[in-house]
């Protein structure tokens, strides 16, 4: 059976994918300034941008189909180096996963339980973006 990703996927991997990472873009926007104390500190919102990483996390890579570099921010390293872009979206996506989990149905108890579970969400990011994004 074709899931709905797939099928968009197919259609216009690039959009798709962009409209994901966008979304992880607004999850950080909430997250970072939450953790850095500039934002008063919300389980629901908190739980609110831990979702939607995860959400990226699980469907996200289904977008990446080979030969769909062209207009956007995605590193040929990522059909360069499938497995190793592969092994770096698990991560993530563990993470994430995590984070989910540990979140509950109400969002982190508090500030010091939301920095430990998308901490690890943050870091996978930015370490694939490091190999695997362009400037």
């Amino acid at each position: 059976m074709v899931s709905a990703g797939t099928v968009a996927a197919q259609d216009n991997p690039i959009k798709s994918r962009q409209a994901l990472m966008d979304a992880a873009a607004g999850a950080a926007g909430i997250a970072v300034p939450m953790l850095k104390g500039e934002m008063e500190y919300n389980p629901a919102v908190a739980k609110a941008a831990i979702a939607t990483f995860y959400g990226v996390a699980t469907a996200g890579q289904a977008f990446f189909p080979e030969g769909s570099a062209g207009d956007s921010k995605a590193a040929p390293k990522i059909w360069e180096d499938p497995e190793g872009f592969k092994a770096a979206f698990a991560k993530f996506q563990s993470a994430a996963e995590a984070a989910f989990q540990a979140s509950g149905k109400e969002g982190p108890a508090d500030l010091k339980a939301f920095q430990a579970a998308v901490g690890p969400v943050l870091q996978n990011c930015g370490s694939c973006h490091e190999t695997y994004r362009l400037e």
